[in-house]
């Protein structure tokens, strides 16, 4: 039987994963067709280095972080404890190929910092500022860590979990629906949704 292109690519996704792991000094996963390198924060730059430079992965997609954390601020509370830390992810690939390899590495809590991977790839200029601003990760080496989105004053990383959004404290999650009365019915009350005949 041969193999379909799809399952050549995975394969070869697979493959390629491995050899960048064991290139490293990481591990990988592989599910669902995607590749994940992990590396130790103080290998990130070199790991990336060696993906562009001997890998091919001269492409830089993005990068962002996971907020794995116990405290959930709106929402449902967890069902199992996860192992509290942020976890940078950055997707690199082969533009000859089409191949995507995510990287990723974890940071305390209590001091998230990260060498700038700028001097490797320009592109992640932009998103380590974008991650710095939402998550308040310092990226080590950066050349101008500054804000894109929020005013000047702004307190607090709103896509940390702990973040407490004003909007979820007016209308809580799922949110309640509002039901409006038709028009000219502003002053009397709301319409009933109980069942009269219950």
């Amino acid at each position: 039987m041969t193999a379909s292109p799809s399952d050549t690519a995975a394969t070869s996704l697979e493959e390629l994963a491995a050899a960048l792991a064991e290139a490293v000094g990481g591990s990988y996963e592989f599910a669902h067709g995607t590749a994940k390198v992990r590396v130790e924060k103080d290998r990130w730059v070199e790991s990336l280095r060696a993906a562009r430079d001997d890998f091919g992965l001269i492409f830089f997609s993005w990068l962002s972080a996971v907020d794995w954390s116990n405290q959930v601020e709106v929402g449902d509370a967890l069902t199992e404890p996860v192992e509290e830390r942020y976890e940078v992810i950055a997707a690199v690939a082969d533009i000859s190929t089409g191949l995507i390899v995510l990287f990723s590495t974890d940071l305390e809590k209590n001091n998230p910092r990260l060498a700038s991977l700028v001097g490797v790839y320009a592109g992640a200029n932009w998103h380590e500022r974008e991650a710095h601003e939402m998550f308040g990760i310092e990226f080590d080496g950066h050349p101008q860590l500054i804000k894109l989105y929020l005013p000047e004053g702004f307190l607090g990383h709103p896509l940390r979990k702990s973040y407490p959004l004003l909007s979820r404290e007016v209308k809580p999650w799922p949110g309640k629906v509002d039901v409006e009365g038709m028009p000219g019915q502003e002053d009397e009350e709301e319409p009933s949704t109980e069942n009269p005949e219950a």
